[in-house]
């Protein structure tokens, strides 16, 4: 593989003439699509689709702006468009995915149903199911974020007092509360994950795979696309669907704005705000039930 990427930087230089900043940017982007699929133990040459779309999901969950998403999306597409230029594949699998759009974008919510379902969907006689299912109550019972999820550590859990310490973007604290609920199901897990061979340096980490160590971004992303999909869910879903659900659902029964932003961890409230705009439907339902004109 690198000496593939190699050989596709020094295309871009020498037979595209790409400045040396261009060649950087598309170098540096690739490195990110790289580190995706790596944790995912896909091989970039191989990749499929299906692979490339988790992946710009995925920059889109991590708040990434759609402009900078059409930007790599546009330097992934070069980089396969040279894979069969020189015959090292037989097709190219940027062909179909769509250019994000630069509007703003209102991301897909899940239903208490469809998150219920989800939940159901879990095979609990499997090894890795009570880790799903807490994995799962813990993304939407507290609104976290992908990589905080898989940061939690055991010495950052504080479940006399139901809160954890979590670590957000920038390196930056908060706390924030965890239910009961999530806390009966984590000590399930721990039961689980007692039996687990731990790698040195994993010790204190929450949620482990198989072989003791850390889960990676990419292997709870496919968690939850699996178990959206086992529960007949027809929506785009990631992990940070969970968390869109979890803001939408304390605004829509009456949760103050700022509340959410501090569970959040918004450092602005008008990253919050986008809130606001998600359920027109639950809006207008409100006034329709609600508006005293409408009901003398």
């Amino acid at each position: 593989m690198e000496n593939v990427f190699r050989e596709y930087l020094y295309y871009l230089k020498v037979e595209k003439g790409l400045s040396e900043n261009s060649v950087v940017a598309y170098r540096q982007d690739l490195e990110k699509l790289f580190s995706y699929l790596g944790d995912a133990h896909i091989d970039p040459v191989q990749a499929q689709r299906e692979h490339l779309s988790d992946f710009l999901v995925e920059l889109s969950s991590m708040g990434i702006q759609p402009r900078t998403q059409a930007r790599i999306l546009s330097g992934i597409k070069s980089f396969y468009r040279f894979l069969l230029y020189r015959d090292r594949r037989t097709d190219d699998p940027t062909e179909l995915l769509g250019t994000p759009k630069t509007g703003l974008h209102l991301p897909e919510v899940l239903t208490v149903r469809e998150i219920d379902a989800m939940i159901a969907s879990i095979d609990l006689s499997k090894a890795e199911g009570q880790r799903n299912k807490t994995m799962i109550e813990m993304l939407y019972g507290s609104g976290l974020r992908v990589s905080e999820l898989i940061g939690l550590r055991i010495s950052n859990l504080y479940a006399d007092e139901g809160y954890m310490l979590v670590e957000g973007k920038g390196s930056k604290q908060r706390l924030v509360p965890v239910s009961g609920k999530a806390l009966h199901e984590l000590n399930l897990w721990y039961i689980d994950r007692n039996g687990l061979n731990i790698e040195k340096g994993h010790e204190d980490y929450i949620f482990l795979n198989r072989r003791g160590k850390q889960l990676t971004r990419a292997m709870i992303f496919t968690i939850v696309k699996q178990l959206a999909e086992a529960a007949g869910i027809r929506k785009t879903v990631s992990p940070h669907t969970l968390r869109h659900s979890f803001a939408t659902h304390l605004l829509e029964n009456g949760a103050n704005l700022r509340a959410i932003q501090q569970l959040l961890g918004h450092e602005s409230i008008t990253t919050t705000e986008i809130y606001t705009h998600i359920d027109i439907h639950f809006l207008k339902k409100t006034i329709a039930d609600f508006h005293p004109l409408l009901h003398s």
